[in-house]
């Protein structure tokens, strides 16, 4: 029997935004990315790759003119890290496939990937916050990604600055269907 460690590090995680001025360490960084390495993917093509921004003026750009109007968010240029999750794509699984299943397997493929490496953060003591907010071809221009690789999100990582509120949640009975799923 389970001691669902799973369950409450997925409850424990929530959206930080506020960082303290502390860097993350390397170490850090590479067991998340060591967890996402081991994600599923549609036709085990591994499309994520991540780009993993510490320079401070390009955190700075990222923050500054990277993302779209409308929604300020002034507290992910206080985080140390900034990931910047990208597409590999490949054109049978994430081109040709979805035109016959109307399903964009690197969207859920990336997804998977990100959440792995957002939990094995926190589970480090590590907070972020995922971002979709935000303009790919120029992040893709600073940081002089190749023509293969397309931002999908961005993901804000550091030191949290406060304690975690408990993020509100649709109780589970409005999240499924009974005759799919049986209490």
């Amino acid at each position: 029997m389970s001691d669902l460690k799973m369950l409450e590090l997925s409850k424990q995680r929530v959206s930080c935004r506020n960082y303290l001025d502390k860097p993350v360490p390397d170490e850090i960084l590479k067991n998340c990315l060591e967890a996402a390495h081991w994600a599923p993917s549609a036709c085990n093509k591994q499309p994520w790759r991540f780009v993993i921004v510490k320079d401070d003026l390009l955190r700075q750009k990222i923050c500054t003119e990277g993302f779209l109007p409308g929604i300020p968010m002034p507290w992910a240029v206080k985080a140390p890290v900034i990931v910047v999750l990208c597409a590999k794509i490949n054109p049978v699984t994430h081109w040709l496939a979805p035109m016959v299943s109307g399903i964009n397997y690197h969207y859920l493929d990336l997804g998977i990937a990100g959440e792995h490496f957002v939990l094995a953060a926190e589970e480090q003591g590590i907070g972020s916050c995922w971002i979709g907010w935000f303009k790919a071809k120029y992040i893709k221009k600073i940081l002089k990604l190749p023509s293969n690789l397309k931002p999908v999100s961005l993901i804000t990582l550091g030191y949290s600055a406060d304690l975690p509120l408990p993020s509100r949640r649709l109780p589970l009975d409005e999240l499924f269907r009974e005759n799919i799923w049986k209490k």
